[in-house]
């Protein structure tokens, strides 16, 4: 099928693109390359260097003879969402192209505002160019698991069986999202339901758990397809960033106790999950919602887990959180679906995390230990002077 990948430049984004281009099918990117603007902003870069998106379309092009389209624009511009939409024709949308850090939308003001705005309008604009151009694309949206939050009931798929009062319905499950950035999903989860029920378009929501891994079989074909490897405290994932303290030797830094329990997944699942969600599309007018995650472990288990095979002897620090999160809560999740699909999930283990170690190993160099401090503080976003 033709496969149109939003955010294509980005961390799960280009190695989704080069899992399905893989399987046989023809592939387009779309991205602005606002994520490379952030680590400017932020001063901070991938710990594995990338190429420019144009440099590693050429190498797998090279490598394969399978070609890539690229497309460069800003999907909060609607007459060139539809634009390409109607150009390349594609049978499924995936959507990675969104700004996905929560710390980087609790910033201050600015950057609330900026995360909702280019996230929920950005899914808007491709809303309508399905409704507008074809109906029957098949529309793949990356969520996130924070957007539940730590409900004290069980985490079903995305929908929930209720009785009120001798009466019962199907409603969306109930969401508490824990930043701006999990709000906007939440957003874009109302936006898409709502585009089913009323237009008949047909949409599947990942509610993604916390990745981690750097490579897939095709992005370890080569240096030139590798993707980001992030470990800062704004857009590195916790558990990236254990493994990069634990080679340097340093403390694993667990926020809060570390009780609070998490959804996990490792690359290689992902873009599987992507492509088992393309290859078995939602109905016409179905909102379908599949729970992204292999397994839950506590951030104390994930620091623990680390520490026992790291190659050098590493402490585990407690800092005072900077988030606003509940900690020793329930956290049961059902995530079912997409193993029904066929998914067959690697859990974490100690040959996973030794390869983590080699790569890390390898551009230990380019670490800037500072960058992994966190400066973002939930409460101080508020605050009427800003940053």
């Amino acid at each position: 099928m033709k496969i149109l990948i939003l955010g294509g430049d980005g961390y799960l984004g280009w190695p989704t693109a080069l899992h399905l281009s893989d399987g046989g099918h023809e592939v387009a990117v779309l991205d602005n390359f606002a994520r490379r603007g952030y680590d400017f902003e932020m001063g901070v870069d991938s710990l594995v260097p990338i190429d420019t998106l144009q440099a590693r379309i050429r190498a797998w092009r090279d490598l394969t003879g399978r070609e890539i389209a690229c497309y460069i624009g800003d999907l909060t511009d609607a007459d060139f969402t539809c634009h390409v939409v109607r150009e390349f024709g594609p049978d499924t949308i995936v959507h990675f192209a969104e700004q996905r850090a929560a710390p980087y939308s609790m910033v201050d003001r600015k950057h609330a505002v900026y995360t909702q705005v280019n996230n929920v309008v950005g899914t808007m604009n491709v809303l309508y160019a399905i409704a507008e151009i074809n109906p029957d694309i098949h529309l793949v949206k990356l969520g996130t698991m924070g957007a539940y939050g730590e409900p004290n009931i069980d985490i079903e798929e995305g929908w929930l069986e209720i009785e009120h009062k001798g009466r019962k319905d199907r409603v969306l499950f109930p969401k508490r999202p824990g930043s701006f950035y999990h709000l906007s999903k939440v957003h874009d989860s109302h936006n898409i339901e709502f585009a089913c029920r009323i237009w008949g378009i047909r949409a599947t929501d990942l509610n993604q758990g916390i990745v981690y891994g750097q490579q897939t079989a095709e992005t370890a074909l080569d240096d030139r397809l590798a993707t980001r490897y992030d470990y800062d405290a704004v857009f590195g994932t916790v558990l990236n960033r254990f493994v990069i303290q634990s080679v340097l030797g340093l403390p694993l830094t667990v926020y809060g106790n570390g009780s609070q329990v998490r959804g996990i997944i490792e690359i290689r699942d992902t873009v599987r999950c992507l492509q088992l969600a393309c290859e078995n599309p939602a109905d016409r007018g179905e909102f379908r919602v599949f729970n992204q995650m292999t397994q839950s472990l506590s951030i104390t288990q994930m620091a623990e887990t680390i520490a026992r095979v790291s190659p050098e002897k590493v402490s585990i620090d407690h800092l005072a959180n900077p988030r606003v999160e509940e900690e020793g809560h329930h956290y049961n999740v059902v995530h079912s679906g997409l193993v029904d699909l066929g998914l067959d999930p690697h859990l974490l283990s100690d040959t996973l995390i030794e390869s983590l170690f080699e790569i890390t190993k390898r551009f230990a160099d380019r670490v800037r230990p500072e960058a992994m401090v966190p400066t973002v503080d939930w409460r101080r976003s508020a605050s009427p002077l800003g940053w």
